[in-house]
């Protein structure tokens, strides 16, 4: 179980053949990435720059991991998120989540997902061509996450 806060980019294959290496015990792979969209709200995104606290940020998605671990059967899970200036069609999040079988791979790493939306310490920020705005967090990505308080 890893998680990353970085500017760098990511490699998906590469992480999922690391999260995968020497294992044999592995059924299935889920995985999630998320990218930049070049609209937003309606309005045209030029840039987005992610901001985050440093060591709470990987806390709070060590957590929200450790959260996933407890409640479905998971092997391995690798997490990275980037900060920094991105432009659409960059990659922001990776999670990447291993298991026996599918259905605790796809649940768990859907788990993960909604509650990073929603409990990870980040700051969003667009750049429109009507100027800089920051992004709040949206009610659906509230009721996504609530929905795994009532089982899910």
């Amino acid at each position: 179980m890893s998680v990353s806060v970085q500017q760098a980019d990511f490699d998906i294959g590469a992480e999922i053949d690391a999260l995968l290496a020497g294992r044999t015990d592995v059924g299935a792979v889920a995985t999630f990435t998320g990218l930049v969209r070049d609209i937003n709200d309606g309005s045209g995104v030029h840039a987005m720059t992610l901001e985050h606290y440093p060591g709470m940020t990987e806390a709070a998605l060590e957590d929200i991991v450790a959260q996933a671990k407890a409640r479905w059967d998971i092997l391995a899970v690798r997490v990275i998120h980037r900060v920094g200036t991105l432009q659409p069609a960059d990659r922001i999040v990776l999670v990447v989540v291993a298991g026996s079988h599918r259905g605790e791979a796809f649940a768990a790493c859907e788990f993960i997902m909604d509650y990073l939306k929603t409990r990870a310490p980040f700051w969003k920020r667009e750049d429109t061509p009507e100027g800089s705005r920051w992004v709040d967090a949206r009610d659906s990505d509230d009721s996504a996450a609530e929905r795994w308080k009532q089982g899910g």
